[in-house]
């Protein structure tokens, strides 16, 4: 048993150096996360705050409108399509790069998401903070920026956080394109031995090493953020 573990071993990962398959798809899995994170962060945080304006003065009515299309249609059809529909479909004609398109279609997609959250924490402030700031003299951005978004942000941080995990774990789909990322790279070890088992294990254990280690860092900015408020 154990001599058929070590050669499976050294079949998957030491033999022509395929772990570097695997670590190379995984510096592109976190390329594409930590973009399409900000880039549904951006998206997220200006839709929810035009929802807001909209929720409290009626103003900007087209563009809640637009914001409203959004969201339904994203948070409406799998990220699968999205990917396809932006890769094969809108940017058919134009040689671009498939890192960019799947950022491009994996931060628009939380970006959706991202948008209900931020919305929801800006709901779970007093209104009466947003009148505080104004009657000090600051627009609504100086509010916003210096009085809502800290406590916006201490208030929907686990549920952000979950957010980006699955963004992260979502990004295991970008393969459809033939992105070599770190799922791509387990099936292109699986096809080059005929063995499953260990390349997809390996792949399986990266993601969950990159979930705990995040969750982890988030535990203490909560704890950080808790402090700093009493």
């Amino acid at each position: 048993m154990y001599e058929e573990l070590k050669s499976q071993f050294i079949l998957n990962f030491i033999t022509d150096n395929r772990w570097l398959l695997l670590i190379n798809g995984l510096a592109v899995t976190l390329k594409i996360t930590f973009f399409a994170v900000i880039l549904g962060f951006i998206l997220g945080f200006g839709v929810a705050v035009v929802r807001n304006i909209y929720d409290n003065t009626k103003k900007l009515k087209f563009l809640n409108f637009l914001c409203n299309i959004y969201i339904t249609v994203i948070r409406g059809t799998p990220v699968v399509v999205q990917l396809l529909i932006i890769y094969f479909v809108i940017f058919s004609s134009v040689r671009i790069d498939k890192s960019f398109a799947a950022i491009l279609a994996f931060g628009i997609n939380s970006g959706a998401y991202q948008a209900e959250i931020f919305r929801s924490g800006i709901n779970s402030v007093p209104k009466g903070q947003m009148e505080a700031g104004r009657s000090l003299g600051f627009s609504y951005p100086q509010t916003m920026i210096t009085i809502i978004m800290p406590q916006v942000i201490k208030n929907i941080l686990p549920t952000l956080a979950n957010e980006f995990i699955v963004l992260m774990k979502e990004t295991s789909v970008a393969s459809y394109i033939a992105l070599d990322d770190l799922t791509k790279a387990g099936d292109v070890i699986r096809s080059k031995t005929y063995s499953a088992m260990m390349p997809f294990l390996a792949v399986a254990l990266l993601y969950l090493i990159m979930v705990m280690l995040f969750s982890y860092l988030v535990k203490l900015l909560e704890r950080r953020l808790a402090r700093s408020g009493r």
